[in-house]
């Protein structure tokens, strides 16, 4: 039943939402939804009302799918936009959101509907949600995922105002793996864009400088070779801008990703540049999670919406 339930829900919510610009086949959820473990345990699945409100919380949201930002087919985001009628362009949060960095990049997402609700968020507060897809490892080794970051926020500056959007407030998040994409695009000017700044970042318990206890799938993307470790780190190209940031993990990571945080957050303090706005999460078990529905619950959704009215009020005379 547990089972039946789940899958009625994932597609009422395919099916609810209006999907414009270019389509892709739906995928086999009922199998995806088995390898990804979502239905294999009674005890763990969602009840009855987080399903309604998850659905609830993308009514009136539009989506436009797989717009691609690259030459890649696994170049390509969505955005969502809500039915605000503010004449002026809207902040932008674009979500970098991959929790790996190696894959199968043939893969259908099984966590697109899960991501889906943190573009919602974005367009229920009045903003533009733009999730980001990259390359991934072995095929697609470092620096692939800092520069498909800069790709696709350069195509969101160029785009953007076609949804509403603007190109001066654009706030790049980025989670687990793609924290630490985000934060080697900041490090790492030479792989930039022409126009591919951003307006702030939060990163999201990210691995900012690989060690010799990497794991395999840091190795498939960083290289097996302790020694070009460095070169590739975020430091200490990030310690010298001057992006708002705001830096967050939660007490439930792993010690390894718990230090990370803690060792960024101290070097910027030190740096000349600026200490960072740090949030300790209680929980951060998918993207979802971490924006509650009514932005609060000791999420990143207050936290978030106070950096983009920063940046917003510095546009003010």
């Amino acid at each position: 039943m547990t089972r039946y339930l789940v899958l009625c829900f994932l597609l009422t919510t395919i099916a609810a939402v209006s999907v414009r610009g270019l389509e892709s086949e739906l995928p086999d959820v009922a199998a995806h939804l088995v390898k990804a473990g979502l239905v294999t345990d009674d005890s763990g699945a969602s009840p009855p009302d987080a399903a309604a409100d998850e659905t609830k919380s993308c009514a009136s949201v539009s989506f436009s799918r797989n717009l691609r930002y690259g030459e890649s087919e696994q170049n390509v985001l969505d955005v969502a936009t809500g039915d605000s009628r503010e004449a002026s362009p809207r902040p932008v949060l674009l979500f970098v959101a991959g929790e790996n960095f190696a894959g199968d990049n043939g893969a259908p997402d099984i966590a697109g509907p899960l991501q889906d609700q943190a573009m919602c968020f974005a367009a229920r507060n009045g903003l533009v949600g733009v999730i980001v897809k990259y390359r991934l490892a072995p095929a697609n080794p470092w620096p692939t995922g800092a520069k498909d970051v800069a790709a696709a926020i350069s195509w969101v500056h160029q785009n953007i105002d076609l949804f509403g959007g603007s190109r001066e407030e654009i706030v790049a998040i980025g989670y687990s793996a793609g924290a630490s994409h985000v934060a080697s695009f900041l490090a790492h000017p030479e792989f930039q864009e022409r126009d591919s700044g951003v307006a702030g970042a939060v990163l999201v318990s990210g691995i900012y400088r690989s060690s010799a206890d990497a794991s395999a799938s840091e190795k498939s993307y960083f290289g097996a070779d302790a020694n070009k470790y460095d070169e590739r780190s975020a430091f200490p190209g990030i310690l010298n801008i001057d992006t708002p940031i705001l830096l967050a993990w939660s007490a439930l990571d792993p010690p390894r990703l718990v230090a990370q945080g803690e060792r960024l957050k101290e070097l910027l303090c030190n740096s000349a540049t600026h200490c960072p706005h740090t949030t300790v999460l209680k929980s951060s078990h998918s993207l979802a999670s971490l924006f509650a529905l009514d932005g609060s619950g000791g999420g990143l959704a207050g936290p978030t919406l106070e950096l983009v009215r920063e940046i917003e009020a510095r546009g003010l005379p």
